[in-house]
């Protein structure tokens, strides 16, 4: 009877209780709640500087087109096509490289692109629209 209760009392300590296991996921819950808004947070952030490295470059772009022809692009396409970019960038908010938003210069003889902005709505972490970037 002795050897019995030996091994009944092996097989109760090889498994974890339902209250380990309770314990164990309130911890992960509570470590989960605390990165996942640092997370999405980051992601945001990553996005935005992205969009305003993305409006950086193409506004280079379009300035070293005017230097070149004495006229800006007709469309963000030239750009492209006549290899100051190798693609036009998708809108990082967006995801889409259709919703830039182009400016054209006050001289419409002068061509079509003048300035682009992004044609995300809403605001920025700073509180800024999109579209005023």
């Amino acid at each position: 009877m002795l050897h019995m209760s030996n091994i009944v009392h092996r097989q109760r300590a090889t498994g974890f209780t339902l209250i380990e296991l309770l314990v164990v996921m309130v911890i992960i819950a509570i470590l989960v709640s605390i990165a996942a808004p640092r997370y999405f947070n980051s992601v945001e952030k990553s996005k935005e500087t992205v969009l305003r490295q993305d409006l950086s470059v193409m506004r280079d772009a379009i300035d070293k087109y005017y230097s070149d022809n004495d006229k800006y692009p007709d469309s963000l396409e030239d750009l492209v096509t006549k290899k100051y970019l190798r693609k036009l960038p998708v809108d990082p908010i967006t995801d889409n490289a259709t919703t830039w938003i182009v400016v054209p210069p006050s001289d419409l003889d002068k061509g079509g692109v003048f300035d682009l902005h992004s044609g995300a709505p809403g605001n920025g972490r700073d509180g800024t629209p999109y579209s005023s970037w």
